[in-house]
């Protein structure tokens, strides 16, 4: 059977990075004793890297704990890092209930330039000036988004259409009509400014996309702008402190 084609490895093919190549081994079945907890039910926090998938952390976890019953509590995309909420066994049930909680996000935003993905998936174009907005400006525009808004999503999303992602439809040039959502920004602050970069601190409701804040900001900035970099910090209760990376999820000692 082929090896399934993982995002990150798409990545490295596109930019000509080397991947250690991986040899195939014969399967060795895991210790019952380790692997029972994780079948019965546990809930994992891992600490996402850049340039994988939330279903490769899924996947990844499947074949290392050799279990079927696993799945993700609220997607990361694939540029961005952080925390990520893993269910397995009986914890599976409450994956809607972990994903509806608040989020937390820190990271950067470029101004002067748009992208059609919001973030750096595509090419950055339009330039436009910003050396003259001020910190008060920056600022004002940051505040007008705080509360309850109508946001669109972005063409490149994984919100499906007759049970196809977006992403996929985009890529193929095909033009959908999206609809704007309601969501909550609880907090968005400006925590330094270097431009054209911004660094922001966003508190929100599940649902909301930081990248299409990031486009709307540059929007309302006159200038345009796109995501640089995003970091989840928090879901509910459950912070990224706490998170692991993914190969570390056997030795965690509280596991």
């Amino acid at each position: 059977m082929a090896r399934r084609v993982t995002y990150r490895s798409k990545y490295a093919e596109a930019t000509g990075e080397k991947l250690p190549k991986r040899e195939r081994r014969d399967i060795i079945p895991l210790d019952p004793a380790i692997q029972l907890p994780f079948a019965e039910g546990k809930v994992l926090l891992i600490d996402k890297p850049i340039h994988w998938t939330s279903f490769d952390m899924v996947r990844k976890l499947r074949g290392m704990l050799q279990i079927k019953k696993i799945g993700h509590a609220g997607t990361l995309d694939p540029l961005a890092t952080g925390l990520l909420i893993i269910c397995t066994g009986k914890f599976t049930k409450s994956i809607n209930d972990y994903a509806a909680q608040e989020k937390e996000y820190t990271g950067q935003i470029t101004l002067g330039q748009v992208t059609a993905t919001y973030d750096l998936e595509s090419t950055p174009e339009q330039p436009k000036e910003y050396e003259h907005l001020t910190e008060k400006e920056i600022l004002a525009a940051a505040e007008k988004f705080v509360g309850e808004i109508e946001q669109m999503p972005p063409m490149y999303s994984a919100i499906k259409k007759d049970g196809v992602a977006m992403y996929e439809l985009a890529r193929k040039g095909v033009e959908v009509e999206l609809k704007t959502r309601k969501v909550t920004i609880y907090q968005f602050d400006i925590t330094r400014i270097e431009l054209p970069v911004v660094e922001f601190k966003i508190l929100c409701s599940t649902g909301t996309y930081i990248r299409s804040l990031a486009n709307d900001f540059g929007a309302a900035l006159g200038c345009g702008a796109y995501l640089s970099i995003l970091r989840r910090t928090r879901i509910g209760a459950f912070s990224v402190e706490d998170a692991v990376p993914v190969e570390d999820v056997l030795t965690k000692k509280d596991n």
